[in-house]
Formats: structure tokens, sequence, C-alpha cells
């Protein structure tokens, strides 16, 4: 008999990834399905693969595999699809609902439209602004410091970089006209910058007004994506620290449009978008 295992295909504003509840099915190696279920000729397609799992210290755990397989730390968007998946399947009657994942425990609270889960609200929790911790190569002798606006030479070109974690490291640039961006040859250059010792996501940004911004991305393991929830709150708190927009901005992604708030009491980063069920279907291992 043929193995085979169920699967949810979701996507926030986008960004779209095979879901596979732990609860009832069993993966015994995530990382080569996520490159077998993301291909997008012979697979299901999707930027990766998410295994929803019982967790000992929240009310779920996740784990998030990217289109290479290699295991990231968080999904902004892909969180939020979690929390609509647990409530639609009835895995759990919460409105609120705390995902453990590799960068610590995320508070997702579920908005509703028509009695239907439409979105979330997430808290990320804090940005990590310290380069040793992002993790970004840091010359300079006080290591604390935050990398904001350094200059970089990437290809040949000299960018102003701010590096932000938001449990995943990324790396913020503000430039004019990122429409035109070559991003299937600039991209790479970024991600595997021997700054970034773990390889880094990279925002292009451009700004609107001090309350909206324009945005291109480029995952880590995954390549340019329509959306990128940790990337769009990254780019929230780069332009915060730049003083290039309010602590509120409405992020457009080619996806769609995230909401995200720079909470100056609780320096939290609270980040609001969609999430939406594609399909589901069988696949054969």
């Amino acid at each position: 008999m043929t193995a085979a295992v169920h699967f949810t295909k979701m996507q926030g504003i986008g960004n779209d990834y095979v879901y596979i509840n732990g609860f009832e099915e069993r993966v015994e190696n995530p990382g080569e399905l996520a490159r077998r279920v993301s291909d997008r000729h012979f697979g299901v397609g999707s930027d990766g693969l998410v295994l929803i799992l019982p967790s000992g210290t929240a009310d779920v755990r996740m784990r998030m595999f990217n289109a290479d397989g290699s295991e990231a730390e968080m999904c902004g968007n892909a969180i939020r699809c979690v929390g609509k998946y647990v409530h639609d399947h009835g895995i759990l009657a919460k409105d609120v609902i705390r995902v453990e994942t590799r960068a610590g425990e995320k508070v997702v609270r579920l908005l509703f439209e028509g009695g239907e889960v439409c979105g979330a609200t997430v808290d990320m929790g804090e940005p990590e602004l310290n380069p040793a911790r992002i993790p970004v190569t840091d010359e300079r002798p006080d290591g604390s410091q935050r990398f904001v606006a350094r200059p970089v030479e990437v290809a040949g070109t000299t960018y102003a970089v701010t590096a932000v974690s938001m449990g995943n490291p990324h790396a913020v640039v503000f430039l004019e006209g990122i429409d035109a961006l070559n991003l299937p040859e600039l991209g790479p250059q970024f991600e595997h910058h021997p700054l970034f010792p773990q390889r880094t996501n990279t925002e292009f940004v451009e700004v609107a007004s001090s309350t909206a911004i324009r945005m291109r991305v480029w995952e880590r393991g995954a390549g340019e994506t329509l959306a990128c929830g940790t990337g769009a709150c990254a780019a929230a708190v780069a332009c915060v620290l730049n003083g290039r927009t309010s602590r509120q901005v409405a992020v457009q992604l080619r996806g769609g449009v995230l909401k995200v708030h720079w909470d100056e009491a609780s320096n939290h980063v609270y980040m609001t978008g969609g999430a939406e069920t594609v399909f589901t279907g069988t696949y054969f291992l």
C-alpha cells in the first residue's frame, strides 16, 4: 500500500504553505517532505511546510520548513493560518491561542467575519536589535550597538542596511523603484552575504508616507515570496529606527496588506492580516 499524508494548503496574503495536522499524522522527514510538496510543478506548490503539533508549554506547537527543506524559526503569515487551522478543525475552542515556535511563544488573537475566522492579530514579541543576537557580524568594539543604516557592499553596490531579528534575521534596505529590482539576482547576494552567519531574509522597502510603505522580500531558503509577516514587522521597526514612519504602518506587499504596530509602551510588535484555506488533499509519499 502506498503511504500517504493528508494536508491543507493555506495562505496569508499570498504566502502559502502546506499544513499537516501532527495530532493525527506522522512525518518522518519533514525537511525532505517540504522540498517535495513545495515544488510548484511536481508537488503541491508552496513556500514551505508547516507541522501543527502538540506542545508541552503552549496550546500548540508549530514547526516551519522552507521550500529548500531548511527549518526556520518563525513565519508571521503561517502562524495566523495555524490559528485558523486549529480553530476550524476543532483542535482548540479558543479565540486567543498560544503557539510554541523556535522563536519563542507567540500569542495569536483570531479575527472573525460572518462567524468564520478571517485572520488574526499576532503578538510578535520584542524586536531584537543586538547584532550578536540577530545574528549579524559586527566588527565594532561594542557589539551591543544597533546595526542601523550601516553601509554594506553587495554585488559591487553599497547599501544602507538595518538589521533586525523578529525571531529570525532580517536585513532591511530602503530604495526607490523596488518594482524594477532583479530579486532573483540580488536576493541571494544578500541572503548568503558573510555578514549574516545564519543567512538572512531581505526586505527592499519604498516609503510611501509616514503611515504606509511598499515592500518586496527575498526569503531565506524560499526566494521571493508574495509576503513575509516577520519581514513586514522587521521593516516597520527599521522604518521607526531610521525616522521614516510612525509606529503604526500599513505594509503593502505583492500579496496584500499587513498592518504592523510597534507599541512604544510594551516594545512588542503586533501584526494583523488575513488567513485563508485554499484546498485540502492527500499527498502520496
